[in-house]
């Protein structure tokens, strides 16, 4: 049980480095034509952008599938790219894009530093000239930026308390 719990953390981990070569390789490479409506503006709830959520989660289900008589090594794998797509589904599409409104704003350094470095990588526009293309892992310089922000927030609240 504690190897299957690591192999789905492992695998979690793994499908950072791996949405991010899907992202800057796929995505922005020769499937543009499905991407591109994820980084234009438009008035509908779906993407086309979603039927990569559908193909990760096929894929997942498979593992699940071909990993349960009895439950081996694939059914964790499974396990760490669904516990990858909720982590990807909470993150991006409501906490970054705010496709359903649960979250408001944040003073979590991290969080804030995440949505800064997504808003740089929707900047542009077309296929090329992005920059940050993974999910979780954030460049330092996107954590000092906001570690500023939210300090200054904190500054502020504390100067206009009035007693």
């Amino acid at each position: 049980m504690l190897t299957g719990i690591g192999i789905m953390l492992l695998t979690f981990v793994a499908m950072e480095g791996v949405a991010w070569v899907m992202h800057k390789y796929v995505l922005h490479g020769f499937l543009w034509f499905l991407h591109k409506s994820h980084h234009t503006r438009h008035n509908h709830a779906f993407e086309l952008n979603d039927l990569f959520f559908a193909y990760y989660g096929f894929l997942s289900m498979l593992f699940f599938i071909f990993g349960t008589d009895p439950i081996d090594y694939r059914f964790w794998i499974g396990a760490g790219i669904t516990l990858y797509g909720v982590a990807y589904f909470l993150i991006h599409d409501i906490f970054i894009h705010r496709r359903i409104r649960l979250f408001g704003k944040t003073s979590n350094v991290y969080l804030k530093a995440l949505n800064m470095a997504h808003k740089v990588h929707h900047k542009e526009q077309g296929k090329h000239g992005s920059e940050s293309f993974g999910m979780l892992w954030v460049a330092p310089r996107y954590f000092r930026s906001a570690y500023e922000i939210v300090n200054k927030q904190e500054q502020e609240k504390r100067g206009s308390v009035h007693y």
